[in-house]
């Protein structure tokens, strides 16, 4: 297992550091290190082409069997130096737009993959729901650590546009598990109450941050009448995150248990400054490892092989999905101060996939719903298409379309 651990590192490092040298973004080589080193490509050197000496070099299946709390783990690394760089007064600028941000273009993304899957496959609408709300959510885990890095480059900084995408995508997802979860219920023949459901979100986005703020005051008091290093504060602080997920899974109440984190750090910031820019350090260099382990590992949860029995159909579906989005987010935008050419920037921010998608595609497929295969399929894929023009239009977008 750990020398399986140092392969994937070493070779996600390598290829990150290819990708950086072709201009393109490095996460991009993290994400072929796990599709080149994980399951579903270990299965094929090995059980079909009988090539057992290569087994020690592909990703261990203790470290897959782990896989999805490794991935939140990093999530949750990423989401607490999101929370301890967001200052209150950026927040008071841009928080309505953010809302907007955090609803309009996952809506208008989910119902129209709904209406066109329906249209093309001829799938029932629940199911067709489903599809539209696996492929809708953003990921964080691509988004936020692409924004922060603009942030510190202080590129976008005079509209705070890399706050208000941070803060829309850290949201966006509470829509889309909300309603993914609703049509997967109508999928398996259950009643579902829209109302209920629908208060759901709004009770979730208020939870989360009210646990969040709770929390963070108490760590400000804790860390004010205590000496305790640094090193041991991130780890207190990183335990009290994990908890909160956990919290969520109990499903005792609607909780958003991201956002609650992210509050977290942002009362930490409001109340005790010097300690939030020391607590920010230590965990930007946690990222520098915790960002190889979510990217490969997000690779290694792509099925190569199901993507093929989605075909050119599902393709089209995900790519009139993302001008959905698009449109979606011009919506969100109007009457903002944002130029069209930051209002494109927003957009491209918009479309990558990965993490809600790589935990909910199989979903469908494991509790019986019909054409829950090629679900999968066009899930998975639409990690594969998105992250790519999502991460470079990022990547080229901040050079051309922002200040």
């Amino acid at each position: 297992m750990l020398f399986s651990f140092a392969v994937f590192i070493l070779v996600a490092i390598l290829l990150a550091k290819v990708f950086e040298k072709l201009k393109l973004p490095g996460l991009l080589g993290m994400i072929i290190t796990g599709i080149l080193l994980g399951e579903y490509s270990k299965d094929y050197f090995i059980n079909s082409l009988h090539l057992n000496f290569l087994e020690p070099f592909f990703i261990s299946d203790k470290i897959l069997g782990i896989s999805s709390d490794l991935r939140l783990w990093a999530l949750i690394v990423i989401l607490i130096r999101a929370g301890l760089g967001i200052d209150k007064d950026i927040l008071k600028k841009i928080g309505k737009v953010a809302l907007r941000m955090a609803s309009i273009p996952c809506l208008v993304e989910g119902f129209t993959i709904m209406v066109v899957t329906h249209i093309f496959l001829g799938y029932s609408l629940p199911v067709s729901g489903c599809l539209g709300f696996i492929i809708a959510a953003v990921s964080p885990a691509v988004v936020v650590p692409a924004m922060l890095n603009l942030k510190e480059k202080n590129i976008g900084k005079e509209k705070e546009i890399p706050t208000l995408i941070l803060a829309g995508a850290s949201i966006d997802d509470i829509f889309a598990i909300t309603l993914f979860s609703s049509f997967l219920s109508l999928a398996l023949g259950k009643n579902v109450n829209i109302y209920t459901e629908i208060l759901k979100i709004p009770v979730s986005i208020i939870s989360g941050i009210v646990l969040g703020g709770v929390f963070g005051l108490l760590l400000v008091k804790f860390f004010k009448s205590y000496h305790i290093r640094d090193t041991r504060k991130v780890i207190i602080f990183l335990m009290i995150s994990i908890s909160f997920h956990e919290i969520e899974t109990l499903n005792l109440f609607p909780m958003a248990s991201l956002l609650g984190i992210m509050t977290m750090g942002f009362i930490i910031l409001e109340k005790y400054p010097v300690l939030a820019k020391r607590l920010s350090l230590k965990f930007n260099k946690l990222w520098v490892f915790a960002e190889i382990v979510l990217f490969v590992l997000i690779g290694a949860a792509v099925n190569i092989k199901v993507i093929f029995d989605s075909s050119l159909i599902g393709i089209a579906i995900i790519l009139i999905g993302l001008i959905g989005r698009m449109i979606g987010v011009r919506l969100a935008l109007m009457g903002s101060n944002l130029n069209n050419k930051e209002k494109l920037f927003c957009g491209l921010a918009y479309i990558p996939k990965a993490t809600v998608q790589a935990a909910m595609a199989g979903i469908p497929l494991m509790m019986g719903v019909p054409h829950g295969d090629i679900l999968l399929a066009i899930g998975v894929l639409s990690i594969i298409i998105s992250v790519p023009i999502g991460v470079i239009g990022i990547t080229l977008g901040q050079k051309t379309l922002l200040k």
